[in-house]
């Protein structure tokens, strides 16, 4: 029975969602020079929209927005007609230290994390199928053409047995990409990591380290929607941008 159809019968609380977006998109620049990834424009909506309206979509009313000092401005600007709660990450530590400091507002409630630069066609609601009772983790899974650089996935069925972080020799083309779903376990587990060797808190360690306590996490294969090529309005006339999780390439007429 899917979470969904739990939360509507009243079995399990209210899930909320966690929209992360307070990175600058330094490997987008020049587009993120003015502005932070998640409110560039795509067919003429800021591509945060495109993630809040997929969480709306799916039943989910409380969400909370993770920005930082650079980009909260921005963000609140983009979001002026939505109502979300603003949760200020004061230094760029990782993902997994982004959703520690949204504890207040997570409590004991699954959640869904999700990318504010991420992009998907279609919605999320199916997603949710896979999060069924004694499953602590649903991660979205995109092919790639070039695993080597993501973190990759390893799979029995359905089960995520291990993540390996840009491997050189990846057993899949399938990627982590931006969207999760968690129990409130996970934050047990981000209690006790370590920073990376990039000095910052993983989601994926924090994912492993489920993994690691003989926790189910199970992987959703997102073939389609992971991409979207589209007009990008306010960057100059003839331009276009093609962008995903995994790739940002600007195009010129």
């Amino acid at each position: 029975m899917g979470i969904l159809l739990l939360i509507l019968r009243g079995i399990l609380p209210g899930v909320k969602g966690l929209i992360l977006a307070a990175g600058r998109g330094t490997r987008l620049r020049p587009l993120t020079h003015t502005r932070p990834k998640p409110v560039i424009r795509v067919a003429g909506r800021p591509i945060l929209h495109y993630g809040l309206e997929n969480l709306l979509q799916a039943g989910i009313e409380e969400i909370g927005v993770v920005v930082s000092p650079e980009t909260e401005k921005d963000i609140r600007e983009a979001l002026s007609g939505y109502h979300v709660r603003y949760i200020l990450q004061e230094e760029p530590q990782g993902l997994a230290h982004a959703v520690a400091v949204a504890r207040d507002f997570l409590g004991q409630s699954p959640f869904v994390l999700y990318l504010g630069d991420n992009l998907f066609q279609k919605g999320i609601a199916r997603f949710f199928q896979a999060f069924t009772p004694g499953v602590s983790a649903v991660i979205a899974l995109v092919r790639v053409e070039n695993p080597s650089s993501f973190g990759v996935a390893v799979l029995e069925g359905e089960r995520i047995v291990r993540l390996l972080e840009k491997p050189k020799e990846p057993p899949s083309n399938l990627a982590v990409a931006g969207v999760y779903v968690f129990t409130p376990e996970v934050l047990e587990v981000i209690e006790g990591l370590k920073p990376s060797a990039r000095g910052e808190y993983e989601i994926t360690d924090a994912i492993q380290g489920l993994i690691d306590r003989g926790k189910r996490v199970v992987g959703v294969d997102f073939v389609e929607g992971a991409k979207v090529v589209a007009e990008v309005l306010g960057h100059g006339k003839g331009k276009k941008i093609t962008i995903s999780r995994f790739k940002a390439k600007v195009q010129y007429r």
